[in-house]
């Protein structure tokens, strides 16, 4: 790393930690990033051959970096990849004639699962719901190979990925967290709906059948929040959760099914010193009394919104990013967005506690102007300036404001404890239990990242 690129992250670095250790930092930090088929659109290679060759982008990833101010790498990590979901037969994950990961119309969990899944959800998930998403898993023998050759392919093209944005974080110093500080998880609520209900199933079902869903979603609470706990706390990593379901629910339906379960997530963390953020997708405005409940500093990214009443409301308790509409950078002229961004500095960056980004992350190179987000992005760092770094930014966090629920343990057949390890393999020495569980740790999380 040059000595310009260190003193860039040097200074990413504290005005990030000043945003999360409750002070005024010296300026706004710009949280904008490009997803891999973006980049590929402009590197003019297919989506599908970038799926399965992040490290083909690498060139015009280097070219959009030094075009595009940022303090995070501006080339995005793929979480999705054709390289897992191909090798399993995914019926839940298809890439499309464009070359993007699609959703299609398929649902892996049945109404006639409940009982089986309140009884437990991970087991429910490994014998009904992965063979239905995933044809190869519905192969005896054939499953064992397939699952091998998922793991194995995914990290090979996510290494590729990471390999890439790791250079581009050494040349030009952009903010990095900590491996292993932070993850994605669901809300309690919607990891039961996305690809195993799916939104209209689990609409119905809560018409239908709204005990069974409470009872649900209460078993699946270990699971859940075993997944979102990282390998270490800082103050700097987060429980990440896309918040999906929430808008499209009655009031009297949100609260017991969808508030309750998540605000106790969220608030055990807090107990443990961990930070969760969430991105409020579509329009969250008749709940801001219910998000003003969540643990103090709680990231929000909001799509849509009033961004002077989320900011009043808000503000002062947790830290907020997004709003920014990316239909800003298509239709306006470069004053204009010069303009519009300064007009929306004024509102978001009293008191601190704010982090730039956009509503939504563009899907294609026709999403963005990349002379309006050059020009956006400038603005920010330029004129997002602070006269009072340092100071105290709002309330401040403390864990022992927060009180942690009782969880019961995290059982399933499918999963081994220390203990039960070592009644099967007793001469296993005391030194291998990280090993051990870790490898136990991550299949869980593989599984349940299949659920996605």
């Amino acid at each position: 790393m040059t000595e310009e690129a260190k003193q860039k992250k040097q200074e990413r670095t504290q005005i990030y930690h000043d945003v999360y250790d409750n002070k005024i930092p010296k300026r706004v930090p710009v949280n904008v990033s490009l997803n891999l088929n973006v980049v590929a659109d402009y590197a003019g290679i297919s989506g599908k051959e970038a799926l399965w060759h992040p490290e083909k982008l690498e060139k015009a990833a280097d070219e959009l970096c030094s075009m595009i101010y940022s303090d995070v790498c501006l080339f995005a990590f793929q979480i999705l990849l054709p390289a897992k979901y191909q090798t399993m037969g995914a019926n839940n994950m298809k890439v499309s004639n464009t070359g993007f990961m699609q959703h299609p119309n398929h649902v892996g969990f049945y109404p006639e699962d409940y009982d089986a899944f309140i009884e437990n959800p991970y087991d429910c998930i490994v014998e009904r719901v992965l063979p239905r998403n995933f044809q190869e898993l519905a192969t005896p023998g054939r499953n064992m190979f397939a699952i091998a050759n998922a793991m194995k392919a995914s990290n090979v093209v996510a290494g590729q990925n990471l390999a890439v944005i790791g250079r581009l974080n050494e040349k030009y110093g952009y903010y990095t967290t900590e491996p292993g500080t932070g993850g994605g998880v669901y809300a309690p609520l919607d990891i039961l709906t996305d690809t195993l209900r799916s939104l209209s199933g689990m609409s119905m079902d809560i018409r239908r059948m709204p005990d069974k869903v409470k009872a649900a979603v209460e078993a699946v609470y270990p699971l859940n929040y075993r997944v979102g706990l990282p390998q270490k706390i800082d103050n700097y990593g987060r429980a990440f959760f896309p918040l999906h379901l929430a808008t499209f629910m009655k009031e009297k339906d949100f609260v017991p099914l969808f508030w309750e379960p998540w605000l106790r997530q969220v608030t055990d963390y807090a107990s443990l010193g961990y930070h969760s953020g969430a991105f409020c997708e579509h329009d969250w405005m008749r709940y801001l009394d219910y998000l003003a409940q969540l643990p103090v500093d709680t990231t929000l990214q909001f799509e849509q919104g009033d961004p002077k009443v989320i900011k009043e409301k808000l503000g002062r308790r947790f830290i907020l990013t997004g709003l920014f509409p990316l239909s800003t950078l298509r239709v306006c002229s470069k004053q204009e967005c010069i303009d519009k961004t300064k007009e929306f500095l004024d509102i978001m960056m009293p008191h601190g506690k704010f982090i730039f980004g956009f509503d939504k992350n563009p899907l294609a190179l026709a999403d963005v102007n990349l002379d309006n987000l050059a020009a956006v992005c400038e603005t920010v760092r330029d004129y997002g300036v602070y006269d009072n770094p340092g100071e105290v930014a709002g309330e401040v966090f403390r864990k022992e404001d927060y009180q942690h629920s009782e969880v019961p343990p995290f059982t399933s057949k499918y999963y081994k404890t220390w203990e039960q390890y070592l009644e099967e393999n007793p001469n296993t020495p005391e030194s291998a239990k990280d090993l051990v569980m870790r490898m136990e740790d991550e299949m869980v999380k593989f599984v349940y990242g299949c659920c996605q």
